[in-house]
């Protein structure tokens, strides 16, 4: 018993430091699948709430996805990491987005006491996006490849008043990472990019990005538990980044830039990681800001 009165005394300045403030959470990988998990992360959700902080959950979704276009028969193509979406694959990409996984969320958080509000990017034009380019480099002397990747969009803009309305009633947004554009396309967007491009908008204090894997490794696969934005950005330079975490620690990046105070990869399967990163002394994962706090000019 002293020892959890010894946990709630150590998160107390914590709670007392975020209350009020907007923490944006990207959910996804394991810990959307595992039960158990998906239990804790609802109620770590609420928990959040309840102390005064105003979480925002984006959520992803991909092999849910994937799941559903094998079973009509479609295959999954991907080009330069994305999933090559055309009207089929965005029909379908949007009903298990904004349909199936934003409300089983919803309702799981709501069941734990929260009171959640699902939504996708199109919900009071939330998200206005527009069809992302990518460019592969072919030499010097010949000019880039387009790569057409369909219906796969980048965020132009983020209108907040719906988030912040929905905050100040004491609900939690839940947001789907699709998108509009201005003829009416609806876009797929990759859920790191929506959650950092939410966060920056809201100037949130923290943005938490729940993954598989620790955080952020070094060349010999150790953990970093602390990294400035030259640090992250020579990380993603001298290519000791690899997969998944490039652009993670790319969204980390622009997010912290653009005002986020902090941004934090954390391992979706350890148990109840939102609180052990918020409410800890060593927290978890990585932690990615614009200086150390000890650096003479901070």
């Amino acid at each position: 018993m002293i020892d959890i009165a010894g946990t709630l005394i150590e998160a107390l300045p914590y709670i007392r430091r975020f209350s009020g403030q907007t923490i944006v959470i990207k959910y996804g990988g394991h810990a959307m699948v595992d039960e158990e998990l998906k239990e804790g992360f609802a109620q770590d959700v609420v928990l959040l709430k309840y102390v005064g902080i105003n979480p925002v959950v984006v959520h992803g979704g991909g092999p849910q996805i994937g799941r559903m276009l094998e079973r009509i028969g479609k295959k999954s193509d991907f080009r330069a990491g994305m999933r090559v979406t055309d009207e089929d694959t965005m029909d379908i990409v949007e009903m298990v987005l904004a349909g199936k996984i934003n409300k089983e969320i919803v309702s799981l958080i709501n069941r734990h006491g929260g009171r959640a509000v699902g939504l996708s990017g199109k919900d009071g034009r939330l998200i206005e996006a527009e069809k992302m380019q990518i460019f592969r480099y072919q030499g010097d002397d010949r000019p880039p490849e387009i790569i057409d990747i369909g219906l796969v969009g980048q965020v132009r803009r983020v209108n907040t008043d719906l988030l912040e309305t929905l905050e100040h009633s004491h609900h939690i947004p839940v947001v789907a990472p699709v998108g509009g554009g201005d003829q009416g396309e609806t876009y797929n967007i990759n859920a790191d990019l929506v959650a950092g491009q939410i966060a920056s908008a809201l100037k949130a204090k923290k943005l938490i990005l729940m993954t598989d894997v620790a955080g952020v490794l070094d060349r010999d696969s150790r953990l970093i538990s602390t990294l400035t934005l030259a640090e992250a950005a020579d990380l993603l330079q001298d290519e000791t980044l690899s997969g998944g975490m490039i652009p993670k620690v790319q969204c980390a990046l622009e997010a912290v830039q653009a005002g986020v105070e902090k941004v934090h990869i954390v391992d979706g399967r350890t148990p109840h990681c939102l609180l052990l990163e918020m409410f800890t002394d060593a927290g978890i994962g990585t932690q990615i800001l614009r200086r150390r706090p000890l650096d003479p000019d901070h």
